[in-house]
């Protein structure tokens, strides 16, 4: 495990409760967010293959939703803390903890990864590695849908996230790294910020070639 994990880690591990608290009905105040999520699960749906990986879970709010839409949805996350609350939250849920960098999957088993606002924390040079993992899980099709904080410069900045330093990118390199990892990009969705960084919010759903 890098530095920057063990960081990311820890601190997370220390905001459990809170950060549950704070983003358990999060998507009720993001419409577009909600938009893209019920469409990549109407869209995963379509491919036949229901098996879907919720990235960087947290409190598993998402993996729930995605189950709520008809997908047979299971939650990684990097800290444990994380996925004892999310066990606790949603018994009825599958729930691991992992690495995105190194998922305990079979290739090619999944028709759909979400991504949200869980790959902030990977240092740019990192990223590679961790997207070509991501591809290697999905099958043939299958469609990955990666939130994050966006910008319109020309290169991604580091700034201090709340728990943990964090990244935000511009559409078009993040693009051009899924697109290294035989991720085509079918969707871009950039709005305004709901935030007092000022950051754009952004949403790229890709399809594995």
């Amino acid at each position: 495990m890098s530095k920057h994990q063990e960081v990311t880690r820890a601190a997370y591990d220390q905001v459990v409760e809170l950060y549950a608290s704070l983003f358990a009905d999060r998507l009720e105040t993001r419409p577009f967010a909600r938009s893209m999520v019920g469409t990549f699960a109407e869209l995963v749906r379509d491919t036949g293959n229901l098996r879907v990986a919720d990235v960087g879970c947290g409190p598993g709010h998402l993996t729930a939703m995605l189950c709520e839409q008809g997908l047979d949805a299971i939650g990684f996350d990097l800290s444990p803390a994380m996925v004892d609350h999310a066990r606790r939250a949603q018994p009825a849920l599958r729930f691991e903890q992992a690495r995105m960098e190194a998922l305990p999957l079979e290739d090619g088993v999944l028709g759909g990864i979400l991504a949200h606002y869980s790959m902030i924390h990977t240092p740019p040079g990192e990223l590679p590695a961790l997207l070509a993992e991501q591809a290697r899980v999905l099958a043939p099709g299958g469609l990955i849908l990666v939130s994050l904080f966006g910008t319109e410069g020309p290169e991604p900045i580091r700034f201090d996230h709340k728990v943990a330093p964090a990244y935000s990118w511009p559409a078009a390199p993040f693009t051009d790294l899924l697109a290294q990892a035989g991720l085509t990009t079918t969707t871009r969705l950039l709005h305004d910020p709901a935030s007092e960084r000022g950051f754009l919010e952004t949403h790229l759903l890709a399809r594995r070639s």
